[in-house]
């Protein structure tokens, strides 16, 4: 990314006709780097930055590559992008629903019925309220808060309003929306990736605005890690009349692609446009212990300008030997050896696992899968001494590269591309397993019906640039939970609190966390 933030930093000057300027090249190599980090504008340098920017065709022209807006400059496409999404959004949220408007008592009553029948606080009443009037909502709120069952309030709300409903929930990755699923289990609603919803197409949608979803709600879930084309595609092919709820948790990653959209609606100017549409739950009712205590102080006072923030340090080093929380320090030149002796632990019990359970068994082959969500372990890195690589080396050796393959049987496995005739998404996790002597791969199916195979068996060759999965990435791992968390925090060159906080968040009763020692 430094040659290309480079190369481009020299050439859209030349393209655009304009003189060399250091000013303008390091602004240009800046909003480069960020792109890495799913960001789409950086802070102007300074007042010489900005003045160089307007003065120039790159910055003045409305067909140079950049907008200065305030104290920041970014790329002109994805601001033009970025401004038809938020647009669409905000009107969807200032635009009463036509059943609201004909009966806005009935609205009211209901949403006081529904929050009395599931013993809602405050802010879940309002969210309930908001469904019932609006055709956007926005839900936010970190762990344990009340997220699901205040959906399954609001769900519950929307169809007592409007009984032939036809209701599509989905998140962006299978493991998120297994886990969506699951919660959501007592209304049997369907559920599936976005991707698969919009019947993806790689760059394009089966689904558009001539083609729309046949749908009057759609709830989306973790939309933390929805980036601006995935939402645009969304609102291009949702009815007009449709409603629309989004669910997340502001302090987690941004998402991968180009522009994170649930913090552009976190910007106090888009939150004070979204008025009663946005409700953020405050009221922690899963206490966590130091799990949560830790996360906590990774969002209430956020800088990425430095590691870790001198609360987050504090409450570490007052962690007690009770706690479900262990930190450790330990040497970054090599991997702990408490780390590689849980995951030999894990890769011996996985192989017996395989070996004793019969895949031809739905039960036993749900079993087998539920097994890998017992045990995370997360790093920021895939290269270097703590990286997925270092990993897989020490557990695969020479096989870690070759392909499931030549895994042993009992292998986590992930898949890197979403596969819509299989019904598999980027970020699902399976197993290496055997089957009347040849190697097959496990998956779990989220978007599977009552009477479908919960699961998938499928040749290896089926599955291009799959990776071992022993140890995933935070961002791979976004969307799933564990009772166990390992997490290996080294330096990545990269802002860490949301790593972290998002690194942790997926723990339900457990994290040892080790950073390096000094």
């Amino acid at each position: 990314m430094g040659s290309l933030a480079q190369a481009l930093g020299e050439a859209l000057p030349r393209l655009h006709g304009c003189p060399p300027n250091p000013e303008i090249s390091a602004l240009v190599e800046g909003l480069t780097a960020a792109l890495l980090e799913g960001s789409l504008d950086i802070a102007l340098p300074s007042e010489g930055h900005r003045e160089a920017a307007l003065a120039s065709a790159l910055g003045h022209s409305t067909d140079g590559p950049l907008v200065v807006e305030g104290d920041r400059v970014m790329w002109r496409r994805w601001w033009a992008q970025r401004q038809q999404v938020l647009e669409a959004l905000m009107a969807r949220a200032c635009k009463p629903h036509p059943a609201h408007h004909d009966h806005p008592q009935t609205s009211a009553e209901l949403s006081q019925s529904v929050a009395a029948k599931h013993r809602l606080d405050p802010q879940q009443q309002m969210a309930v309220q908001a469904v019932l009037e609006r055709q956007l909502v926005l839900l936010e709120g970190g762990p344990g808060t009340g997220k699901t069952s205040t959906v399954l309030a609001m769900v519950e709300a929307v169809v007592h309003q409007q009984p032939d409903c036809r209701i599509q929930l989905a998140a962006p990755t299978g493991k998120a929306a297994a886990r969506l699923k699951a919660a959501i289990a007592p209304l049997a609603l369907p559920c599936t990736t976005l991707h698969r919803l919009l019947e993806s197409r790689g760059e394009r949608f089966g689904r558009n605005r001539q083609h729309p979803l046949p749908l009057d709600l759609v709830v989306v879930d973790e939309v933390s890690m929805v980036d601006l084309a995935l939402m645009q595609a969304l609102l291009e092919a949702l009815p007009s009349e449709s409603r629309l709820v989004l669910v997340g948790d502001s302090g987690q990653l941004p998402p991968i692609g180009a522009g994170a959209v649930l913090l552009e609606l976190n910007a106090p100017a888009q939150r004070q446009r979204l008025g009663g549409a946005s409700v953020r739950l405050q009221t922690t009712y899963r206490n966590n212990g130091a799990i949560a205590a830790v996360a906590s102080t990774l969002v209430e006072t956020p800088d990425d300008s430095i590691a870790l923030p001198p609360a987050t340090l504090a409450a570490l080093a007052n962690l007690g030997a009770s706690d479900n929380l262990i930190w450790q320090q330990q040497s970054p030149r090599r991997l702990p050896d408490g780390l590689l002796l849980r995951l030999r632990q894990r890769q011996l019990q996985l192989q017996q696992l395989c070996q004793s359970t019969t895949t031809n068994d739905p039960g036993l082959a749900a079993q087998l899968l539920a097994e890998l969500e017992t045990l995370l372990v997360l790093t920021p890195l895939r290269r270097g001494r703590w990286g997925l690589e270092a990993i897989h080396q020490e557990l695969l050796g020479a096989t870690a590269q070759s392909g499931p393959q030549h895994w042993p049987i009992g292998t986590p496995v992930l898949c890197q591309r979403n596969l819509n005739d299989l019904g598999l998404a980027n970020g699902d996790v399976g197993l290496v397993v055997e089957r009347e002597g040849s190697k097959r791969l496990l998956f779990g199916v989220a978007g599977s019906v009552a009477g479908s195979p919960a699961h998938l068996l499928i040749h290896p060759a089926q599955l291009a640039d799959a990776q071992p999965a022993f140890a995933l990435t935070v961002h791979k791992a976004q969307g799933s939970e564990a009772d166990e968390v390992w997490i290996l925090m080294g330096e990545s060159g990269r802002p860490s609190q949301r790593l972290l906080y998002t690194a942790l968040t997926r723990a339900k009763q457990r994290v040892i966390l080790i950073t390096p020692s000094t």
